[in-house]
């Protein structure tokens, strides 16, 4: 994308009405307008992002076993009845009438809809086990929303329900859920801690949540630091494998990590005092297993071999998509602007035309853009008739890993400068092994 062509109307000045550095930086960056409280349109730089997250969403969702489809946002409220949920939710469920004088809601998870949908269509324990999951944007009618994505009343989320026979078979789709977001939050560039949690609203009495790390969090959180040392890596997982499924949990929720909620301070107190730590978190994930509370109160049941009838075993498991995006820019960034890991940056790495009008230099960059474009990558050409300053403020305020500066000093020499974001290191080299660069690095990072 050439930057003269694309819609990013970036701001010098911080905006008064945000708080923490995400909020600052989305508005800044040009990534999000607020239309209401708590509710924003997504401007392309935040859309592309978004979008990359989902992207790594579904990737590992399917992976995994489970299986995409899509519900409404509006839901009837005679679900919610059934489950005895619709009174019991409180003020942050949006309560609305259609023109009927029906009553309806915007829904702020599924769990009621999937149900529907399953006892509609699954009969026997011949399709089990079963994993639907959708992403799709919800609204919670926060008393005070704030932080920007970090605690808006609409937002994108992963929502995710496994049907299973047997609380075993359950425990194993719980997870298998545990590794496939240890393993989404990864491909990101985070570090997310799953802790035992409490589970609020969904009920059940199985919880773990996902924490990233970062000062703006809004948990306390109590861990040892050797749990963040734990990677997934390039480990080829088996899901069906329920040994090594369950061997992957042990390993990263056997080092103390707990919440307020769950903080035991005797066990903490057996923690390498070396390794004791304390921070906060910023929740961006949580599964949940709560066996058939649903699906007794809705009559999702299914025949078994021996012909009687059981409602089947259920569990829950959440990602919020748009507010990953505020947390990945709560763990990634300096006084600059924001610095995007290679899984989820908007555009690969950006081009700096240092004299834009110089044949030259205009051919070079014109060249490199053409380049990276063949190998299948996503340049940022900043071809504007602007300062170097400007150009250099830019591309540090939006965050892409890398970039490439042309201009004539270098092409006399025959190099152009690649430039990391996120070490400030630069390195001249030709036009040509820039762009192999560049091309390896994203290979490196599917």
């Amino acid at each position: 994308m050439r930057l003269s062509r694309y819609f990013l109307p970036v701001l010098k000045e911080n905006p008064a009405e945000a708080q923490i550095v995400s909020h600052r930086y989305m508005l800044r960056a040009g990534m999000i307008k607020q239309q209401a409280a708590g509710i924003y349109s997504w401007l392309p730089l935040g859309y592309k992002v978004l979008k990359r997250i989902e992207q790594i969403v579904h990737e590992e969702q399917i992976r995994a076993g489970h299986i995409p489809l899509l519900m409404p946002t509006l839901q009837p409220a005679d679900l919610w009845r059934e489950s005895g949920r619709y009174d019991d939710y409180g003020q942050e469920m949006l309560r609305i009438k259609d023109r009927h004088e029906r009553d309806m809601l915007y829904g702020p998870t599924n769990e009621e809809m999937i149900t529907d949908i399953f006892r509609s269509h699954v009969n026997s324990y011949k399709d089990l086990p079963l994993t639907l999951y959708h992403i799709q944007w919800k609204f919670r009618d926060e008393v005070r929303p704030r932080f920007g994505v970090m605690r808006g009343r609409e937002f994108l989320m992963k929502d995710g329900y496994n049907f299973d026979l047997t609380k075993e078979d359950a425990l194993h789709a719980y997870n298998r859920h545990m590794v496939s977001y240890l393993r989404t939050y990864e491909r990101m560039g985070l570090t997310a801690i799953p802790m035992r949690a409490a589970s609020g609203p969904i009920g059940g009495d199985n919880t773990h949540e996902f924490l990233v790390l970062a000062s703006t969090g809004e948990s306390e959180v109590f861990y040892d630091d050797r749990v963040t040392e734990l990677k997934l890596g390039t480990r080829d997982v088996d899901y069906d494998n329920r040994a090594e499924v369950l061997g992957i949990c042990d390993e990263f929720t056997s080092l103390y990590a707990r919440t307020d909620e769950t903080h035991d301070a005797a066990v903490f107190e057996q923690v390498p005092e070396a390794h004791r730590k304390v921070g906060r978190g910023i929740e961006v994930g949580q599964i949940f297993y709560f066996g058939t509370k649903y699906s007794e109160s809705m009559g999702a049941t299914v025949v078994t071999a021996d012909g009687s009838r059981v409602p089947v075993e259920m569990g829950s498991h959440g990602i919020g998509v748009s507010r990953l995006l505020g947390a990945l820019i709560e763990a990634n960034h300096d006084d600059k602007g924001i610095i995007w890991p290679e899984g989820v940056t908007p555009f690969h790495c950006g081009i700096v035309n240092l004299k834009q009008g110089d044949a030259a230099t205009d051919a070079a960059c014109e060249g490199l853009y053409k380049a990276l474009k063949a190998q299948g990558l996503d340049p940022l050409y900043d071809d504007r008739d602007e300062r170097a300053g400007a150009k250099f403020a830019t591309m540090d305020l939006i965050g892409l890993p890398w970039r490439i500066t042309v201009g004539p000093r270098g092409l006399a020499n025959g190099v152009v400068e690649l430039t990391s974001r996120r070490s400030g290191e630069s390195e001249e080299m030709s036009a040509e092994a820039a762009v192999a660069r560049i091309a390896q690095i994203y290979a490196d990072h599917p």
